[in-house]
C-alpha cells in the first residue's frame, strides 16, 4: 500500500488533474489524502458567503466518488497567493507531508496560466525538497484544464512525459467532477465535460490507450 498526497490550489483542481488517476490509487487500496489550499470562489466579482460552502460541500462529495475521505481544507486567499508569504504555504504543506509522509505526490505544473497554481507548484516543490523526507519517492504535476493550456508562454508550456491509463476510470472521473455544478460548463469550455473526455483521448492515444492522464515527472527516486 502506497501513501499519496494530492495537493491542489482549489477544489475541483484534483479532479480535473488527476482525477483517474486518484481512482486508480483507491481501486488498489492505496491511502490517499487530498489538501486544498484555497476555496477557489472568493476571487470571483459576485459571490455568497454561502458558495464558499457550497464548494467546500462539492468537494467532498466529488472526492467521495472516488472513494477518498482524507480531505485537508486551508485559508489561502483565492487567486491571491501572491500576496501571501511563500514560507506560510511552504509551512503548511510541510505539515502536511511530514504528518502524512506520503510516498507519492501529485501537484500543479509550474507552466500554468493561474497564479496560484504557480505558487503551488513552488511551494511544493520547496517544502519536498530532499531533506528529512525519506518517504518520499515520487512526485508529479498535472495539467488543469482552462488554466494549464492557456498559460503564454509557449516555449515553456506542460509537457507530458508520464501517463496513466485510466480507461476503467474515466466514467469515475467524470462522475466526480459532476459534483462540482458550479464549476461545469457546456462546450467548447474546457471544463464542459466533452472537453474532460476529450483531454483523456488525446492523453491516450498518446500513450497507447483508450484514456489518459498526463503528467511531468518532478522527481523519482528508485531504491
Amino acid at each position: 500500500m502506497k501513501k499519496i498526497l494530492i495537493i491542489a490550489s482549489h477544489p475541483d483542481d484534483e479532479i480535473l488533474g488527476c482525477g483517474g488517476t486518484i481512482a486508480r490509487h483507491q481501486k488498489s487500496n492505496d491511502n490517499v489524502c487530498i489538501q486544498f489550499l484555497s476555496n477557489g470562489v472568493t476571487s470571483r466579482n459576485i459571490f455568497k458567503k454561502k458558495d464558499v460552502q457550497i464548494r467546500l460541500e462539492n468537494a467532498k462529495k466529488a472526492c467521495a466518488v472516488l472513494g477518498v475521505k482524507n480531505l485537508k481544507f486551508e485559508n489561502y486567499p483565492d487567486n491571491m497567493f501572491d500576496t501571501v508569504a511563500l514560507i506560510e504555504i511552504i509551512k503548511s504543506i510541510e505539515k502536511t507531508v511530514f504528518k502524512f509522509k506520503p510516498n507519492i505526490i501529485y501537484t500543479h505544473s509550474k507552466y500554468d496560466l493561474n497564479i496560484d497554481h504557480q505558487i503551488t507548484h513552488r511551494a511544493v516543490m520547496t517544502a519536498c525538497r530532499p531533506i528529512e523526507n525519506k518517504f518520499l519517492e515520487e512526485i508529479y504535476s498535472f495539467e488543469v484544464l482552462s488554466s494549464t493550456e492557456w498559460s503564454t508562454d509557449k516555449e515553456l508550456s506542460f509537457k507530458p512525459n508520464h501517463y496513466v491509463d485510466i480507461s476503467k476510470c474515466i466514467n469515475l472521473k467524470v462522475r466526480a467532477m459532476k459534483k462540482y455544478t458550479d464549476e461545469l460548463r457546456i462546450e467548447p469550455h474546457p471544463r464542459s465535460i466533452s472537453a474532460i473526455k476529450s483531454l483523456a483521448l488525446l492523453r491516450g492515444s498518446a500513450s497507447g490507450v483508450k484514456f489518459a492522464e498526463g503528467f511531468m515527472l518532478e522527481r523519482r527516486i528508485i531504491k
